[in-house]
């Protein structure tokens, strides 16, 4: 007998803070998934303005204190956005949603002190949409001594094996995303067993760097396909510099985008510094990747916005010892979209989370115990 069917909303509003992505997808929570609808909906040019501006100030548990009635207002405004554009898609999808899994806007992340602020009010948003939602994704994480991110792996561990199934990739296989942070996950095989067959971790910046180099000393929002890096030349002398006083000296740990600066960068010409910055971030993801492997050969599959930065997939490839251990190809050769992964992930983590089954492992967010997710509300 097959279990239930839910269909979800995943909502997804990453550091780039440039807009949200919504899917719409049907899961039983374990290994059946479709996906429905996906579509994306960009932040008006004040919204993100104001969301950039309090992420940027709020460097500590004080700041979250001292602007906390900003933060109430920006949060408000956030969830009212989230909902007029889930009522946009659901005057054309006429089926009923079980459930809304609302990631929400990171605002400030410190797991050490045990605090992670995503702008979103789960139970506003439940409010206006008449919709159970599910929100508050790493808290229960962070409690259990988690980093709180990265929690996308066990969604790749899903796909994988459709991926197996309908291409025979084989195992293992590994999925690399490449959003404002830099996260790789390793799937050995599926089983059972998770914890001995899953592993994750955060590796380094995606795009942050990128987006703010050309944020600032622009008027465009990103690198589009690299073509600004690749207009550049790499100043190899500050990259030596730079590797040789930047050290990761842990996997275990999870990043945040105020982990990381581009400011060796400052002097050189725009497309110099672009480019130069792009070479960093290749840089460590390419590490990240080999310690990741343990020279094993591997396929990963590469999904977020950054694979789409032809520059930064030719920095990583670049930078990779043992070059042919290492097979990097997009996600959308599978049958998936890159650019919605993450949003269709937190649909499936909705209904994972309504079902009371652990979303976080020890061996992708190193909490002490398998860990339940989102919480869940119903306010109408």
């Amino acid at each position: 007998m097959k279990n239930k069917l839910y269909t979800s909303i995943g909502l997804m509003s990453g550091t780039s803070m440039d807009g949200i992505d919504i899917s719409i997808i049907q899961s039983d929570g374990q290994y059946e998934f479709y996906n429905i609808l996906d579509d994306y909906f960009e932040y008006d040019v004040h919204l993100q303005k104001e969301l950039i501006r309090l992420r940027d100030i709020i460097l500590n548990q004080n700041d979250l204190f001292k602007n906390s009635k900003e933060l109430m207002s920006l949060e408000r405004k956030i969830t009212v956005f989230h909902a007029d554009k889930i009522n946009q898609i659901l005057s054309k999808y006429k089926y009923q949603i079980d459930l809304i899994g609302f990631h929400g806007q990171t605002i400030f992340h410190d797991p050490q002190k045990k605090i992670t602020k995503q702008l979103g009010d789960g139970k506003l948003l439940s409010q206006l949409l008449k919709k159970k939602v599910v929100y508050d994704f790493r808290q229960n994480d962070i409690e259990n001594n988690g980093q709180g991110p990265p929690l996308t792996p066990i969604f790749h561990y899903i796909i994988s094996n459709i991926i197996n199934e309908k291409f025979k990739t084989g195992f293992p296989i590994g999925f690399i995303n490449i959003g404002g942070i830099t996260n790789i996950t390793k799937i050995k095989t599926i089983s059972s067993n998770l914890e001995e067959n899953i592993t994750a971790f955060d590796v380094g910046p995606g795009n942050c760097l990128i987006d703010d180099w050309v944020r600032k000393n622009s008027n465009k929002k990103f690198d589009k396909n690299g073509n600004i890096s690749k207009a550049g030349k790499i100043d190899q002398l500050i990259t030596n510099q730079i590797i040789e006083n930047f050290d990761i000296e842990t996997y275990s740990k999870s990043l945040d985008i105020k982990d990381f600066d581009n400011s060796f960068a400052r002097g050189l010409t725009f497309e110099n510094g672009c480019s130069t910055i792009t070479n960093f971030t290749g840089y460590l993801i390419a590490k990240g990747i080999e310690n990741m492997s343990n020279n094993n050969k591997i396929k990963y599959l590469i999904c977020g916005g950054g694979r789409k930065n032809n520059a930064l997939i030719d920095c990583i490839k670049n930078n990779l010892n043992n070059k042919n251990n290492f097979i990097l190809e997009n996600v959308d050769k599978y049958g998936f979209n890159g650019d919605y992964i993450e949003s269709q992930a937190f649909g499936y983590l909705a209904i994972k989370s309504f079902l009371n089954l652990p979303i976080s492992f020890p061996s992708t967010t190193g909490c002490t115990r398998p860990t339940v997710g989102g919480k869940v509300v119903k306010n109408f």
